[in-house]
């Protein structure tokens, strides 16, 4: 793929994302970071993509001619897909944008994988009881470290727990995997299993704050993450933009064994964002949900650091997890035919 395409791919995913013209500041601000973090080749200048698409000085015609192959023009739909329906809900606006680009890119089977995508998008956070996990990487006598960040935090109480429930050990293993799960989906190369981290994340929140008898919603759990300074379509974008400009997809998508290493930084950033989540949710529901903003921010942010330091010890337990993974059992597992 050349840079003009990555360059004009990468155009489409912003304009996508900015499709309703419905963004936050505060998601605003997270994508114009995730532009500038982006930057890893002087030919691509992500941050003046950022102001061409902010101050409308770019339009959707005026980056189409610049997908030469089929390829291309496919990743570009599909990439576009998955930043609209990153947030769970793809809006009337969204929805127009997908078609006008669809229609002019001649792209006549993208309708199932738009299909698929806003079923990631919308699934339940509660997966059915009956349902049957993957298989745990971690051993049951180990427990993630706990971090320094999340011990300054008031302390979990057992007590609060519902009967039934995780156990302090086996909540750390829980999040420990689920961390361990989406860093190694960031290693596959299909769009389609990236946007799985999203409502992953979501529901292993969901799962926590359940343990402690709160019943949320999608509402709720969006929330938090926005408290903590999570932005969905940001997040998305910072994913499938890592993995683009790597080359991992190459020109048809494809080459997982022969990317696993350049993805590890990439992987590295979902492993420790659902590390990170996991942890500062189990302490926010564990304490009654009374911890103000600043100091979930501040512990967020520091167990993520946190995070990203394991992230070298645990890359190879995601590399051979990667190479068990496929876009069907993720897409089972998020729709709740499985679970972490």
């Amino acid at each position: 793929m050349t840079p003009e395409e990555t360059r004009a791919i990468l155009t489409i995913c912003l304009l996508a994302a900015y499709a309703d013209g419905d963004k936050h500041d505060r998601e605003r601000d997270q994508i114009r970071q995730v532009a500038q973090g982006l930057v890893q080749d002087e030919q691509i200048n992500l941050p003046g993509l950022y102001q061409d698409v902010l101050l409308r000085r770019v339009k959707l015609a005026d980056v189409l001619p610049r997908l030469a192959s089929p390829e291309s023009r496919q990743l570009a739909y599909e990439m576009a897909v998955c930043v609209c329906d990153a947030d769970g809900q793809t809006s009337a606006q969204e929805a127009a944008f997908l078609v006008q680009l669809r229609e002019a890119l001649g792209n006549h089977a993208g309708a199932g994988f738009a299909d698929q995508a806003e079923a990631l998008g919308t699934a339940p956070l509660q997966a059915p009881a009956q349902a049957t996990p993957l298989p745990i990487v971690v051993a049951a006598t180990q427990s993630a470290p706990h971090p320094a960040a999340v011990d300054a935090l008031p302390a979990t109480d057992a007590a609060q727990r519902r009967p039934g429930t995780l156990s302090t050990q086996d909540m750390d293993r829980k999040i420990l995997n689920a961390a361990l799960l989406n860093g190694a989906i960031e290693l596959l190369p299909e769009n389609l299993s990236t946007l799985a981290i999203i409502p992953l994340q979501m529901r292993l929140v969901y799962q926590v704050g359940e343990s402690y008898g709160y019943q949320l919603d999608a509402g709720h759990v969006k929330d938090l993450l926005a408290t903590l300074g999570v932005g969905l379509t940001s997040q998305y974008l910072e994913q499938a933009g890592r993995k683009l400009l790597s080359g991992l997809l190459g020109k048809a998508g494809k080459g997982l064994l022969g990317g696993l290493g350049r993805q590890a930084v990439s992987s590295g950033m979902s492993f420790a964002s659902t590390y990170a989540l996991g942890h500062v949710a189990n302490q926010y529901y564990a304490g009654g949900r009374t911890l103000g903003t600043q100091m979930l921010r501040d512990a967020y942010q520091h167990v993520m650091a946190d995070g990203q330091q394991l992230q070298t010890r645990y890359l190879p337990q995601m590399q051979e997890m990667a190479r068990t993974l496929d876009t069907g059992k993720i897409l089972s597992m998020v729709r709740g035919g499985g679970r972490a």
